[in-house]
């Protein structure tokens, strides 16, 4: 089942695109390139670069770390179209898609816990710990409600990416039914996003390839829900020399003492296998920016992951 063909060149109307950063802390290396992706394919055919924060995990959220990233992206030449949305002014519109598909009969009650899910094995699949589906039939008397899963069907699932090609997952295998929503009131990233994506009017989403093996079960979701899904690009992740992920806490280069220099900029470009500006030639940031607009070339994105070490020069993972 082919779910996505192509990534916005067919569409006739001006992209929609998005970046939408969690508060957990700074704004480093690893989110800038999805800064830098989804900023310049929105902009380079006259679209719309949208603003989303996703603060719904709020254990997880640093106090002022939202007007940090916002401010750094400013401080970067970073443009956003509208007012900023915050996933976690947005319970209602969860709640609503949660509704249509309590209609339609396509969510149901869990009361597994996660350590009885990890017993039941071999009940693993791509994305982790798979769920065997024991409560699809009706929750047994006596069980206390511990979260509300979507019914995935037994099939095998296709997309087209921009950079990672053709893409297969069959959900029943890989993660099996998944949770929306849990007991204690917090709505499943998977959920916020589709829905969020789709009242945003959004038609491309440019992210991290961390969240490439997500990319079905949101598509599913689109479709569940009636939506139209967009299309996806994800970018290479940058590696630390030890070969973690790039993140707010395992970052050997950060952007400490960099924000609202062209340096961070260049690098991502460079990262992302673009033209850079000859060199001895100065730009500020807005002016990188404006740049790497004109000249970004989706063919050129490589798919290989890449190390990035204390001096940001990157090499390839063979």
């Amino acid at each position: 089942m082919m779910l996505s063909e192509s990534f916005d060149n067919d569409r006739k109307t001006a992209p929609v695109g998005r970046f939408a950063p969690s508060p957990t802390g700074p704004l480093h290396f690893g989110t800038l390139l999805a800064a830098v992706g989804s900023y310049c394919l929105a902009r380079q055919r006259g679209g719309q670069w949208l603003m989303r924060i996703e603060d719904l995990d709020s254990p997880r959220v640093v106090p002022g770390s939202a007007a940090s990233i916002l401010h750094a992206l400013e401080a970067f030449g970073f443009e956003w179209d509208g007012p900023i949305v915050y996933q976690s002014e947005r319970s209602a519109a969860y709640e609503a898609a949660l509704d249509r598909l309590r209609q339609e009969h396509l969510v149901y009650d869990c009361g597994c816990s996660r350590k009885e899910i990890l017993a039941s094995a071999p009940h693993h699949g791509e994305e982790g710990p798979r769920y065997p589906g024991t409560c699809r039939d009706g929750l047994s008397s006596g069980r206390p409600l511990r979260a509300l899963r979507l019914r995935v069907p037994d099939r095998l699932f296709c997309f087209n990416d921009a950079v990672f090609g053709l893409t297969e997952q069959r959900l029943a295998d890989a993660v099996g039914d998944f949770v929306l929503k849990r007991a204690d009131g917090m709505y499943a990233y998977q959920l916020a996003v589709v829905v969020d994506d789709h009242d945003a009017g959004v038609t491309q989403v440019v992210r991290g390839a961390d969240l490439l093996g997500s990319t079905v079960r949101q598509i599913y979701l689109h479709s569940c829900l009636g939506y139209c899904a967009p299309d996806y690009l994800h970018l290479p992740l940058a590696l630390s020399p030890d070969g973690m992920k790039l993140s707010k806490r395992n970052d050997p280069v950060g952007l400490q003492g960099e924000v609202g220099s062209s340096g961070p900029l260049l690098r991502a470009l460079r990262f992302l296998n673009q033209s850079l500006p000859l060199e001895g030639i100065e730009m500020q940031p807005h002016e990188v920016l404006a740049w790497a607009v004109k000249i970004f070339d989706i063919a050129k994105i490589p798919r290989a992951l890449s190390l990035l070490d204390q001096d940001g020069l990157i090499s390839e993972v063979k």
